[in-house]
């Protein structure tokens, strides 16, 4: 069997297309035809069904294709096993994490990574918007929040504490807040996924239980930065990660305010493909992401350990505070 055709019949499953399946793996579109229908004629059975507007599995492509990605994964096992130690992994990956955590704690510690690891080529996505790990292609993406990707694995690294903050003009001007009955008086940046979404609030916690107290709000943004950004503007108080504001605070430009009515401290995941076995590629970055950013999590060191759990519950997003830092 050959192990490129399977790749790309199971890049093009997996896609639903020849073009963008043939755009990831590097490869001409006819390329990418011509393997799966070679891959059909040794099989001699149809595997996807083509027509001029989608591509999708057949009942036989569908059998095939869940004992193709546990044979792919079992032949990058074997390649490896037996090569020699300095050779090391091989190949690329694709990972996708959140804006500040890439830039303040990823990417500085990358050199070490592929220092131990020089045959490796890491791709590495940061956006706000929650990217399919699928059908984007992504062995493994970071999330901050609450999770709701039923369908694949979570690896929980921790939590990530939340602080309140404004911007020193906006405190000169409407004065700091000191109770929840003081927030009546006060505009809170709403963040949000989709921008005509209401419900601008106050999150904290009350004996444990968290509460959301309504707030007036004047802007709303849907990414983290403008978020960030619109308080550093004094548009607005901000309910967001410690460690993505931290420096602002240590700088003068924001100050923390309201200490004993913050956020629930949010969690932080590791997600990836639920399959059988993992490239040991994919594995080799899911434990040291969960080493370089575990330890600036609460919990971390303990939470990094912990194995798999799969399907996550599904709970409601937050009015007021950003899933990313």
């Amino acid at each position: 069997m050959d192990l490129d055709q399977l790749r790309i019949f199971a890049r093009v499953a997996e896609l639903a297309s020849f073009t963008e399946a043939a755009a990831q793996l590097g490869l001409a579109k006819g390329r990418a035809s011509t393997a799966v229908q070679q891959l059909e004629a040794r099989l001699g059975t149809r595997l996807l069904q083509r027509t001029t507007r989608r591509v999708h599995l057949t009942p036989d492509g569908e059998q095939f294709l869940e004992r193709c990605k546990e044979l792919l994964a079992d032949a990058e096992q074997l390649q490896a096993m037996f090569q020699p130690a300095a050779s090391g992994l091989r190949g690329k990956l694709r990972i996708d994490l959140p804006n500040s955590i890439a830039r303040d704690l990823v990417i500085p510690r990358l050199p070490e990574f592929l220092a131990a690891h020089p045959l490796l080529e890491v791709g590495i996505s940061t956006t706000d918007r929650r990217v399919d790990l699928v059908q984007e292609g992504f062995d493994c993406v970071l999330r901050v929040g609450h999770l709701s990707d039923a369908d694949l694995v979570a690896r929980p690294l921790g939590w990530m504490a939340m602080r309140n903050a404004a911007s020193p003009a906006y405190l000169r001007e409407h004065g700091t807040p000191r109770t929840l009955a003081d927030l009546a008086q006060h505009r809170i940046v709403h963040y949000a996924a989709k921008l005509g979404l209401q419900g601008a609030g106050w999150e904290y916690l009350d004996a444990g239980v968290v509460k959301v107290q309504p707030m007036h709000s004047t802007v709303v943004v849907n990414g983290t930065d403008a978020y960030q950004a619109a308080c550093l503007a004094g548009l607005g108080l901000i309910q967001a990660p410690v460690h993505g504001t931290q420096r602002l605070v240590d700088a003068g430009l924001l100050v923390d305010v309201m200490p004993g009515f913050r956020a629930a401290p949010m969690p932080v995941s590791l997600l990836y493909p639920h399959r059988r076995q993992l490239a040991p590629r994919v594995q080799a970055m899911l434990n040291w992401l969960a080493g370089v950013v575990g330890a600036y999590l609460q919990g971390g060191p303990a939470a990094a350990s912990l194995k798999p759990v799969a399907k996550p519950t599904r709970r409601s997003a937050r009015a007021a505070v950003p899933p990313h830092p």
